[in-house]
């Protein structure tokens, strides 16, 4: 299978949820998506990083994005430690938790770690996953990647960041600068003619 890149379709896949059993793309329907992984259930970064994505909840909402976690216990584990993490984040996590055992997803996503990299995130030659991050647009084509280790929480303010970023350059031709936010001046994109550019912003 040829490597996921920026602008591959997103591979699609049936699995068991925290939520109910879903395939992917339907349940990601005509919305953004964001998929993120986690190596293991009750791990306390994990724990945390979910807690504020349930926070979060109402931004992803905002922006049409339905967020999809993933970490390679079962169902019952998942359904315990939802409540410990709400319990621990004063949160109500609603979002679909992905079941991945067997780690079919992990494997189509490329999400596995390796000993070379982490040898205390494999356990008995067994991979867990890498904190991956996939921001899925609703033609259902990758649009953004994001690979953190096991031992680095993710900023979710980042990556709401930069589907404001994607969702903006989508409807202008523009391009944002470095530690832009939104409402910040942008950059008009350098294949946009200076002629165009004055009709696209006359200010």
């Amino acid at each position: 299978m040829a490597p996921l890149r920026l602008g591959s379709l997103a591979p699609d896949f049936e699995a068991e949820t925290t939520t109910g059993p879903i395939n992917f793309h339907d349940a990601i329907d005509n919305s953004w998506a964001v998929l993120f992984s986690h190596p293991a259930d009750f791990t306390p970064v994990c724990t945390t990083e979910l807690g504020k994505v349930a926070k979060l909840a109402p931004e992803f909402a905002k922006r049409n994005v339905r967020v999809f976690g993933l970490s390679t216990n079962d169902l019952s584990d998942h359904a315990k430690w939802v409540d410990d993490i709400n319990e621990v984040n004063n949160v109500d996590l609603k979002f679909p938790i992905i079941a991945d055992k067997d780690r079919k997803v992990a494997t189509l996503y490329d999400m596995l770690d390796s000993v070379e990299h982490d040898p205390t995130n494999v356990v008995n030659g067994i991979p867990f996953t890498v904190r991956s991050v996939f921001v899925i647009d609703p033609v259902k084509k990758i649009r953004l990647i994001l690979t953190y280790p096991a031992s680095c929480g993710r900023n979710f303010d980042e990556i709401l960041r930069s589907i404001d970023s994607l969702q903006l350059s989508d409807k202008q031709p523009i391009a944002t600068p470095a530690d832009w936010q939104p409402g910040d001046d942008v950059i008009v994109h350098v294949g946009v003619s200076t002629e165009r550019a004055k009709e696209i912003f006359p200010e």
